[in-house]
């Protein structure tokens, strides 16, 4: 972290950390790959893991399918509690729509995939498992 500190934290943070501190990926090392890959971006620029994030820079990353914007808030100092690290970020209205309407998508998804009436037997996972290339 940067010895350039204010009176609620850290003045920058290194990205992984960042992406880690404010719970946006449940591990460091998942951050890093993310970052490394080329999934995440401030201000619309690629990015490497020891890249420092401040106060006001975009980021910007894919998760799953669907791309994750927000604004740097804050720095946290340690990895908290969810409620505060849900204020060291805002996230853009173009990023929450875009989630929200993905999320209705996959409702939808969800309640029109056919469900059996009871669980499968022995034979029936069996099946199952030579159906999924799993035997």
């Amino acid at each position: 972290m940067s010895e350039a500190a204010t009176e609620t934290g850290p003045g920058a943070a290194r990205i992984d950390r960042w992406l880690f501190g404010v719970r946006l990926f449940k591990s460091r090392s998942l951050a890093a790959d993310a970052v490394s890959g080329g999934k995440v971006h401030i201000n619309h620029a690629r990015v490497k893991p020891s890249r420092e994030v401040e106060v006001g820079d975009t980021v910007t990353f894919t998760r799953g399918s669907v791309v994750f914007e927000c604004v740097v808030s804050a720095i946290p100092l340690r990895r908290g509690p969810a409620a505060e690290a849900a204020r060291c970020y805002d996230e853009t209205a173009a990023s929450k729509a875009r989630r929200e309407e993905f999320s209705a998508r996959m409702k939808v998804a969800a309640a029109l995939t056919p469900r059996p009436l009871e669980r499968p037997d022995k034979h029936d996972r069996k099946a199952l498992r030579r159906l999924r290339g799993r035997d």
